[in-house]
């Protein structure tokens, strides 16, 4: 029941950020909002360029650990966070002297990436305490602060600045509210065994995190090369919309696949057979693909109706231009990062998933430039990054492959099924009210079929 808890709490998550994404294009003018949105990406690839090592480190070492060595793994993981804090702040301080962003949104996306960082580190370590419903519980305590802080700051003020202000305000309460809620145990280590940690988690977490930061920032180099070639304008906003809203809640549900399902997968590699291993990995496969797939026919079904009610008119047509094209970019986007990854993870092959990255970020530049010079449109040069990210994942799959931890291919034939047919109700209209509920519940009735074809609800549930 806990980890159904869990999955409720992440899906809050996304609700949360995708209301914030229009409360805040509603309350601020479409070139604050692209500033907004700037910093905020910014603010996400620094945050990954510093903490990620450090998570990406814990989540492999932690879960494996007995309690003792979890303790003192703890200690060197918190000082680490606290070190990687110092850094950002000193050198993204220098660094920000040559960027053309007012100064006070350079400052505010700082703190935004240094509290974000230092809030997933300690919150990832109560998860990895067996702390799984108290780490849940917190995680939707933040994303209300989140939603509740950056809208009164627009609300109130009108200004990116503003809005990025609540944002850190809500990272703030919630980095303390997880310290109120539960104080992990921590064992203080010499200095020698502290740094003999770091040389652990950099080895593997750096290599790791590097692959992470330039996954990231593929989405942050299209909205560059489509926003230079648009401008501050509708439809800029409009495509920036598209750019934040999307990418939530494929990030959201792939975190809380993982935080409820890779722990058991670390520990069944690490210390159970060949075929454990193997199963835990597949089932994990099957929760992340078909639940993704039933998500994008849900974006491309019903994402279009809210839009015409929440988004600003003037940012409508850029977005629903490009809003279909970008679910799917994110879709394949996080297929690569999280579900290819996962076997090289569990292997340790973590100059592996650099070189994956790397070749996704530049065949991924490559095709929108290319775009952008022969004057295609924002979604013809999304659809070319996403047959670029395609041929990566083909590329890339071939530990997967070894590992033969495939998914049933008859229910991945199912979801795919149900995906489309959700993804159809786009074309039905949603006036009278009538049409909009047959819509809803056409859509629950596939994804409720799919969770029990898949044993979903109970993997969710399996302890």
């Amino acid at each position: 029941m806990t980890r159904l808890f869990a999955m409720a709490g992440y899906l809050y998550q996304s609700a949360a950020a995708i209301i914030l994404i229009f409360a805040i294009s509603h309350l601020l003018p479409a070139a604050d909002y692209t500033n907004f949105s700037l910093a905020l990406a910014s603010s996400q690839l620094l945050c990954v360029l510093m903490f990620e090592w450090l998570q990406l480190a814990g989540l492999r070492f932690l879960a494996a650990a007995g309690e003792n060595e979890a303790a003192r793994l703890r200690w060197s993981l918190f000082a680490a966070g606290l070190s990687s804090a110092g850094v950002l702040v000193v050198v993204g301080g220098c660094a920000s002297l040559a960027s053309v962003l007012p100064a006070g949104i350079i400052a505010l996306g700082l703190g935004i990436s240094v509290l974000q960082g230092l809030t997933d580190l300690y919150l990832l370590s109560v998860r990895l305490s067996d702390r799984l419903g108290v780490a849940s519980s917190l995680l939707a305590f933040r994303a209300t602060a989140l939603l509740t802080g950056a809208a009164a700051g627009a609300a109130i003020w009108g200004t990116a600045e503003a809005a990025l202000l609540g944002v850190s305000a809500g990272h703030a309460l919630g980095l303390l509210a997880g310290l109120v809620a539960y104080r992990t145990p921590l064992e203080r280590v010499p200095l020698r065994t502290m740094l003999a940690d770091w040389k652990d988690f950099s080895r593997y977490g750096m290599l790791a995190a590097g692959a992470s930061v330039i996954h990231l920032s593929v989405p942050v180099l299209l909205r560059f090369i489509i926003i230079g070639r648009l401008g501050a304008t509708g439809a800029g906003a409009g495509f920036s919309i598209a750019l934040d809203l999307l990418q939530r809640p494929f990030w959201v549900l792939n975190a809380a696949i993982h935080t409820v399902s890779y722990p058991d997968v670390v520990k069944d590699f690490e210390h159970g057979t060949v075929m454990k291993s193997v199963q835990s990995t597949r089932r994990m496969f099957e929760f992340m693909v078909c639940t993704t797939l039933v998500l994008l026919g849900g974006l491309v079904g019903f994402i279009p109706d809210a839009a015409r009610i929440l988004v600003p008119r003037e940012s409508l047509d850029g977005f629903l231009t490009t809003a279909p094209v970008v679910a799917v970019f994110y879709f394949l986007h996080t297929h690569l990062q999280a579900t290819v990854a996962v076997v090289p993870h569990l292997e340790k092959l973590a100059t592996r998933l650099v070189i994956v990255a790397a070749g996704q970020l530049a065949i991924v530049a490559a095709v929108a430039l290319a775009a952008a010079w022969a004057g295609l449109s924002p979604q013809q040069a999304v659809g070319c990054a996403c047959l670029a990210t395609l041929a990566t994942i083909v590329v890339a799959l071939g530990p997967t492959l070894r590992f033969e931890a495939f998914p049933r291919w008859s229910l991945v034939a199912q979801a795919l099924v149900a995906a489309v047919l959700i993804g159809s109700l786009g074309a039905m209209p949603t006036e009278p009210a009538t049409w909009l509920a047959g819509k809803i519940l056409i859509a629950g009735i596939a994804t409720a079929v799919i969770g029990w074809r898949g044993d979903f609800l109970m993997l969710a549930r399996r302890d």
